[in-house]
């Protein structure tokens, strides 16, 4: 479908019915969201709204797929309930505004979490940059095993993530000849540490296991 396209959307959600929804596709670049700001937000913000209407023109349930960014990484560790915001990039702004607009949905789940290729793709990684990102091959498992559960999820926001680290600790596990940098090098302002809390997760997940 074309994401950007109401009557798409909905055409695409009317001929397949699903009780599930899940919303993975995103304007990710952080760096370009700044030069690119109409594109990314049709994509983000408008695209997210055009699924959840569609969402409830056949009654589906939303996963949304969000991001750590949407918090200002000031004090890292944040809950699925703790406030948002402010917003330090305009990707960050994208997000957030395309959660509330995946709250329109009757029916969702939004997922905060963080990802990286298999592979990590740069040379130089920032030690001054906080979080609970993991590579895909590891972050992907969880994620999907939520949707499967995603029915039974009473909790309208979970935070899937692995424990906080820098990202230069991350990109070492992967690339032991990457370079440490730091986030005064990125080109766009990047928040210091969006590391989860994954409580609700754990809990989740330890009922699963115990049925």
């Amino acid at each position: 479908m074309n994401l950007t396209d109401p009557a798409s959307v909905l055409a695409v959600i009317e001929r397949e019915r699903p009780d599930l929804i899940v919303h993975t596709a995103a304007y990710t670049n952080v760096g370009g969201a700044e030069k690119d700001r109409s594109e990314c937000w049709t994509v983000n913000v408008e695209g997210t709204r055009y699924v959840a209407r569609s969402a409830n023109a056949v009654g589906a349930k939303l996963v949304h797929i969000s991001t750590d960014y949407v918090f200002d990484g000031q004090t890292g560790n944040y809950a699925e309930d703790d406030t948002p915001g402010p917003v330090v990039n305009y990707y960050s702004l994208t997000k957030l505004v395309a959660e509330e607009a995946a709250r329109a949905a009757e029916r969702h789940l939004i997922i905060r979490t963080s990802f990286r290729p298999r592979e990590f793709a740069y040379p130089v990684a920032f030690s001054d940059v906080y979080t609970g990102q993991d590579y895909v091959d590891i972050i992907a498992p969880e994620i999907a095993l939520a949707v499967r559960h995603a029915l039974e999820i009473e909790q309208g926001t979970l935070h899937i993530a692995t424990e906080r680290k820098s990202v230069f600790e991350l990109a070492r596990r992967r690339k032991p000849d990457v370079q440490e940098g730091t986030r005064a090098q990125a080109g766009v302002t990047l928040p210091g540490d969006v590391s989860l809390n994954t409580g609700r997760w754990a809990a989740l997940k330890a009922q699963w296991s115990a049925q």
